[in-house]
Parts: C-alpha cells; structure tokens; sequence
C-alpha cells in the first residue's frame, strides 16, 4: 500500500498551518484575567484588530478599536451574528465540547439571529421589558438589598459577592420571570459554570432542562411575569425560541449585573477620585458606574460576528465564516478616544451598539445604581478587607468578573431594617393588575434609551460616609 504524499504531514485541526495564519495571543487564564489591560496594549501593535485565542484551538480576531469596533457592530449586511456561519465549529475544528461554545454557538433567539427574525425577536423581548414599571422594579431591588443585608449585617463582614452582588440578580430574576425559588440554583450554577468555560457543556444542558421545566410551568399556569408575556406576545415564540429567550436575558441580567454592581463597588470602596464634594453636586455611584463601564465592563469581550463574505477592514484581510470579537473593554479604552474624564460620558461601548445593542441597558443601570445606594446607605462605614490590588479576578475570555469582593465594617444591630413596600404585580403600566393574555406590541423596535435619568443616589462628602450623609439631606436630617 502506498501512503499519500502528505501522509503525515497534514497539520492538525487547530493549529495554525490549518488555518492559513499565526496563532493568536489567549485571552484565557490567569495571566489574562490578572492584566486585561497588559494584553490589549499589546494586542494594538497589530492595528484596531488582531489575532486571538478564546480558548486552545479556538481562533478569532479581536476588534480593540472604538472606531473600528462600531464598524462592525454598525454593519449587519457585512457582519452576521449568525453562529451557523462559524465553519470551524461546523467541520469539527473546533469540538461541542469546547469551554466556548455555549456562549457562541447557535442559539435560536434575538443575539444569534438576524434581519426579520432578529427584528420579531427583539420585539417580544423590548415589549415584554417595558411592561416592568420602573418604579416597581426599584422597590424590588430594594427590598431584595434589604434582605441580603440583613442576613450578614449582624457579622461584621461579608463576601459582598457572594453573599450580595451575585445573590441580588437571581431574586430578581426569579421574581420578574415568575421562576419558583427551587429553580434558582440551578439555574444560577448552570449560567455560572458556562460563562467561566467550567464543564460547559454540562452547565448547559442543566441549564436548558431548567428552563424546559420553567417553560411547561408557565404554559400551563401563566401570570403577571415576564415569562408568560413573552408567551403571549404576537411574535408567537415557540417553546424553543422560549428556553433560548430566557437564556439570554437571564444570561444578561444575572452574570453581568452581578460583575457591575460588584466590580461598581469596588471602584467606589478604593479610589479617591469618587471621594468629591457634596457642594459640587457630584453624583459619585453614576459616576463610579459610568467609569467602570467604560473601564471594566462586566462583558469585556463578545459581540461575536461572523463576516458573510471576505472582506477588508482596517487593513486586515478578514475571512468568511471566522469568528471576529468585539473587545468592549479594548474599544472603550482606545488611545484614539483621547479623554480621561469619562463621568458623565455615557459613548462606551459595554451596551455593545447597532441593531444588537442591549435592549435592557436602563434596567440594568437602574438595578446596579439602586443597589449599590442601598448597601452604602445601610453600612456607611464598609471597607475593603483586602487591599485593592489583592482581589482576584476570575479567568475566562467574556467577562470581567471577581472571584469575592471581602469588606468588613461595624456590625450592624441584628434587627429588621425598614419596611419597603413591595408592589404584588409587575405591570402597572395599563392599571390591570390582571395578567394580560394579549398584550398590544409596541410601535416599533427601537432599543431602550442609554441609561435611566439619573437617581436621587448618595453622593459624597469625604472618604467615609459620603454616601449616607447625601442620602440624610435628600431625605431632609
């Protein structure tokens, strides 16, 4: 028998003689979840795109120019979001069981999908949201605070992470989307491990038959939630569109959220520039918020896209069918932006931007703010019990996320705190405190505006106390 001429030399799937270019720079692991910022300084040398890895064999380019970045997130007859395309997912390249492919492979909802469907998608998603009153929502996100605090008040000390920041998305989110509390766990450890890359494609399939069940319990017993709204919306989503629906807006209003209030918290508990002055009328929570979405934001990369033809951009030959990256966190940062007083500056990129920008943004600024406040205003006196620069971020190409946030601070008497009224309905906005079976769509699928304007939220007078001291004039001690 004789072999063929190549037999032997054929490179393996993956490496980079098989895909006709260098490999890229990981954006995986501790090295990189430590310095971020090391990385995409480095990465810039390239131009506005360079190559990547997202895990071991996974290749992508990543867009690090503001300029460049809106480019593509402002081209959908260039770029689709369309997974289908990805062809080294497709001809095995690039294995299911890879850590990734739960956050880039197809999923058949608004951030996968393009053109008409997009559009019906989106719909169902932006109408279904707009039913929460924004006033119900923040009574919800306070009283949830409260009941967290409550909890490690009393100790002195907290994992504000653990016991707060990751905890407060989930009540919400099972209370919005009328998910029974035996749910939240697994679903909170289902999204956790795949957005950490940790036995992903386990996580997920626990995380789909989560949502299956969720899905069946709301067709049979529907009521005022979001759940049951997209079920009843004209769009007329099927029960898979469902489970991949509430994917992703669990997928964006809990691992996210949790990395802003968190990371929002961080900023506002080390650094001095939030520190201002009551009689200047800083707002330092929006301001703290603000920084860290143009600094860290909570999906520092993603917007995956996947060019529909070769194409050129920024001098760089960009094939079909490979997955290129959005770096949020990179564009935002860009040294051709040119500022350093980013407060107030709401131009970042961590909503991402075009037809695929999120339609949630307000609320999730609304719940991260709100929170945020209410801790402060609770436990004034709360530290960090680590120096700054000893917090450990978690690995993992997507997100900037830390692993705990340790603060210490006086105990707090073990007592309730004040009642807040919590409404027994979600849409107030038709005065019927009955579940609607036919809601009116909108006119139209225009997204959210950037943020909600902005709160009555603590400001500051000094490095301690800051917050509760603006938060006792607003409210006239």
């Amino acid at each position: 028998m004789t072999s063929h001429p190549d037999a032997g030399t054929v490179p393996p799937p993956g490496c980079p003689a098989h895909t006709g270019h260098s490999a890229g720079v990981p954006l995986y692991g501790p090295d990189f979840a430590a310095d971020p910022a090391s990385v995409y300084q480095r990465l810039r040398h390239s131009g506005p795109m360079a190559p990547i890895q997202l895990a071991p064999g996974v290749d992508a380019t990543l867009v690090t120019g503001y300029t460049t970045a809106l480019d593509v997130l402002r081209s959908p007859e260039t770029f689709s979001k369309d997974p289908r395309r990805w062809h080294a997912l497709a001809d095995g390249r690039v294995a299911p069981d890879n850590p990734v492919v739960p956050m880039m492979a197809y999923r058949p909802n608004a951030l996968f999908s393009d053109g008409e469907a997009h559009r019906r998608l989106r719909l169902a998603i932006t109408d279904s949201l707009e039913r929460v009153d924004p006033n119900a929502l923040r009574g919800y996100v306070e009283h949830s605070a409260d009941t967290l605090i409550d909890r490690f008040g009393p100790e002195g000390r907290a994992n504000l992470l653990g016991d707060y920041a990751s905890v407060l998305p989930l009540l919400l989110f099972t209370r919005l989307f009328g998910c029974p509390p035996a749910y939240g766990d697994r679903l909170v450890a289902g999204m956790a491990a795949i957005f950490d890359g940790i036995d992903a494609e386990k996580a997920n399939a626990d995380l789909t038959q989560c949502l299956m069940d969720l899905v069946a319990l709301k067709r049979a017993q529907p009521g005022p939630d979001v759940t049951s709204w997209l079920m009843a919306h004209p769009a007329r989503l099927n029960d898979e569109e469902m489970i991949h629906t509430l994917v992703l807006l669990m997928g964006a209003g809990t691992e996210p959220e949790q990395n802003l209030i968190a990371n929002g918290l961080r900023l506002l508990l080390s650094d001095d520039r939030f520190a201002g002055s009551l009689s200047g009328g800083s707002m330092p929570i929006e301001d703290a918020l603000d920084e860290v979405l143009w600094t860290d934001p909570p999906m520092a990369n993603y917007g995956v896209h996947f060019p529909i033809r070769d194409v050129e951009l920024a001098g760089v030959r960009l094939r079909e069918g490979e997955p290129v990256v959005i770096s949020f966190a990179a564009a935002n940062t860009d040294p051709a932006l040119a500022t350093d007083n980013r407060m107030g500056n709401r131009a970042h990129l961590a909503w991402s931007a075009g037809p695929h920008a999120c339609p949630a943004q307000s609320q999730a600024r609304l719940i991260a703010a709100v929170a945020i406040e209410k801790l402060l205003d609770r436990i004034p006196d709360v530290e960090l019990a680590v120096p700054v620069d000893r917090l450990v971020w978690r690995p993992g190409p997507f997100h900037r996320a830390l692993t705990e946030l340790p603060v210490r601070f006086p105990p707090l008497a073990a007592q309730a705190a004040p009642t807040v009224p919590v409404p027994d309905h979600l849409d107030e906005t038709s005065g019927d405190n009955r579940w609607n079976p036919s809601p009116a769509p909108s006119s139209s699928t225009l997204p959210a505006a950037t943020s909600t304007p902005r709160q009555t939220v603590s400001a500051p007078s000094g490095r301690r106390h800051w917050w509760s001291s603006l938060v006792g004039w607003l409210r006239g001690r």
